[in-house]
């Protein structure tokens, strides 16, 4: 396993995930409410610079790895994840939503896997759509998180809600998008069970 900043950054993201769940079961005498949605929106969006910056710095630095390769997308999933999963529980986010987001990235991830095991990687590359997707996101889950009204007109929770739905939607579009990519491959391995 590699040992370089870049890693770090991408282990450090992984070990805010307790805290950042944590920050919700603390007692309102140590943490007020408005207080715990600032904290968690704070991690999460230090996560989410964290994400871009280790991406930036394996490239800068001639510091990418097989291992940072794998690790990093490991991290975003499980921040990702915890992040909506609080969400639910806070009333914030509708179950179906969450799962339909951790379900494609369970899927999408699986269907990876699969495609470079066969040497077809590059069919399931990262698409447009799937950047369009996880930006949607990145912006809808801190303010979801923070869930303050900011001024006298921007609603946090509404608008996340917005864009936690058009993420979403982008979600199973980007899923199908890289099912039918892989789809002549299932076809040949079906065939020749046939």
């Amino acid at each position: 396993m590699p040992y370089n900043l870049p890693n770090l950054l991408t282990w450090l993201r992984i070990l805010a995930i307790p805290l950042f769940v944590g920050i919700f079961y603390l007692p309102h005498s140590w943490l007020s409410p408005d207080n715990q949605n600032l904290v968690a929106t704070l991690i999460f969006t230090g996560a989410a610079i964290t994400d871009w910056l280790d991406g930036y710095l394996a490239r800068v630095l001639n510091q990418a790895s097989e291992f940072g390769a794998f690790l990093d997308p490991v991290a975003d999933k499980l921040m990702v994840s915890a992040a909506l999963i609080v969400l639910v529980y806070l009333g914030r986010l509708d179950a179906p939503i969450a799962l339909i987001i951790i379900g494609r990235e369970i899927t999408v991830s699986a269907l990876r896997e699969w495609m470079a095991q066969i040497g077809q990687s590059r069919s399931v590359a990262v698409s447009f759509l799937g950047k369009i997707k996880t930006t949607s996101q990145m912006v809808a889950i801190p303010l979801l998180l923070y869930h303050e009204r900011i001024g006298e007109s921007f609603d946090s929770q509404e608008i996340g809600t917005w864009l936690i739905y058009i993420a979403a939607v982008l979600t199973l579009w980007s899923m199908f998008y890289y099912l039918k990519a892989a789809m002549p491959q299932v076809l040949k391995d079906d065939s020749k069970i046939l």
